[in-house]
This record gives C-alpha cells, sequence and structure tokens, in this order.
C-alpha cells in the first residue's frame, strides 16, 4: 500500500484528499455501482473546483487494486468498461485504515 498518513489531519482525511473521500461517498449511495465517468460527474456536482476524470479514474483503480472496491469489468462498444462498488462502508473501511497501520507499527518492533 502506498498510502500516505497526514496526521494533521483527522478521520479520513487523514489517508485521503478531498475529492477521493467525495468518490467513496458518491460510492455508498450508490445501490449497483458506478462508472468512473458516473463518478466523475457526480464528484464534480459537489465541487466549486473541478477535478480531472484521470484523477477519478486514477483513484478507483488504486482503491481496486487495495481491495478497498470491487470491479466489474464489461465489454460493450466502446471496448472496456469498469462499475466501481464498494467492498466495506464507512466504518469497516476506518477499521482497515486502522488494522494496516497498526500492523506496519508492530512490524517495525
Amino acid at each position: 500500500m502506498d498510502m500516505k498518513m497526514d496526521l494533521s489531519q483527522e478521520g479520513l482525511k487523514m489517508f485521503f484528499k478531498d475529492y477521493q473521500i467525495e468518490s467513496l461517498q458518491v460510492l455508498w449511495e450508490s445501490d449497483n455501482g458506478l462508472f468512473s465517468r458516473d463518478v466523475w460527474v457526480k464528484v464534480n456536482n459537489r465541487r466549486k473546483e473541478p477535478i480531472s476524470r484521470a484523477s477519478i479514474i486514477n483513484f478507483l483503480n488504486k482503491m481496486l487494486d487495495m481491495g478497498i472496491l470491487s470491479g466489474t469489468v464489461l465489454t460493450g462498444k466502446g471496448g472496456h468498461r469498469t462499475r466501481y462498488q464498494t467492498k466495506m462502508n464507512e466504518k469497516q473501511l476506518k477499521q482497515y485504515l486502522k488494522k494496516i497501520v497498526k500492523e506496519r507499527i508492530d512490524a517495525q518492533k
């Protein structure tokens, strides 16, 4: 996991940028998951400053690789698309991050 922790922040902001938290919130609000384009549109509708679609895609793929999100790849006209879904709610994500940090600290002993 190549995630950085900012101890000057609280909660999820210790690990994620605002747009990344907003991306997760959008997915938590979704019943059936969303494509990256849908996440990008919904996040930008919430923001004063727009965020690039590439930033959203890179974040979603990183969360997929970390096991925080699941993805279903659909093939259709224009190629492959991934529908992203959360594997854990906000409380479970915080517990997961807490576990990872503890494991990393304990590994240094």
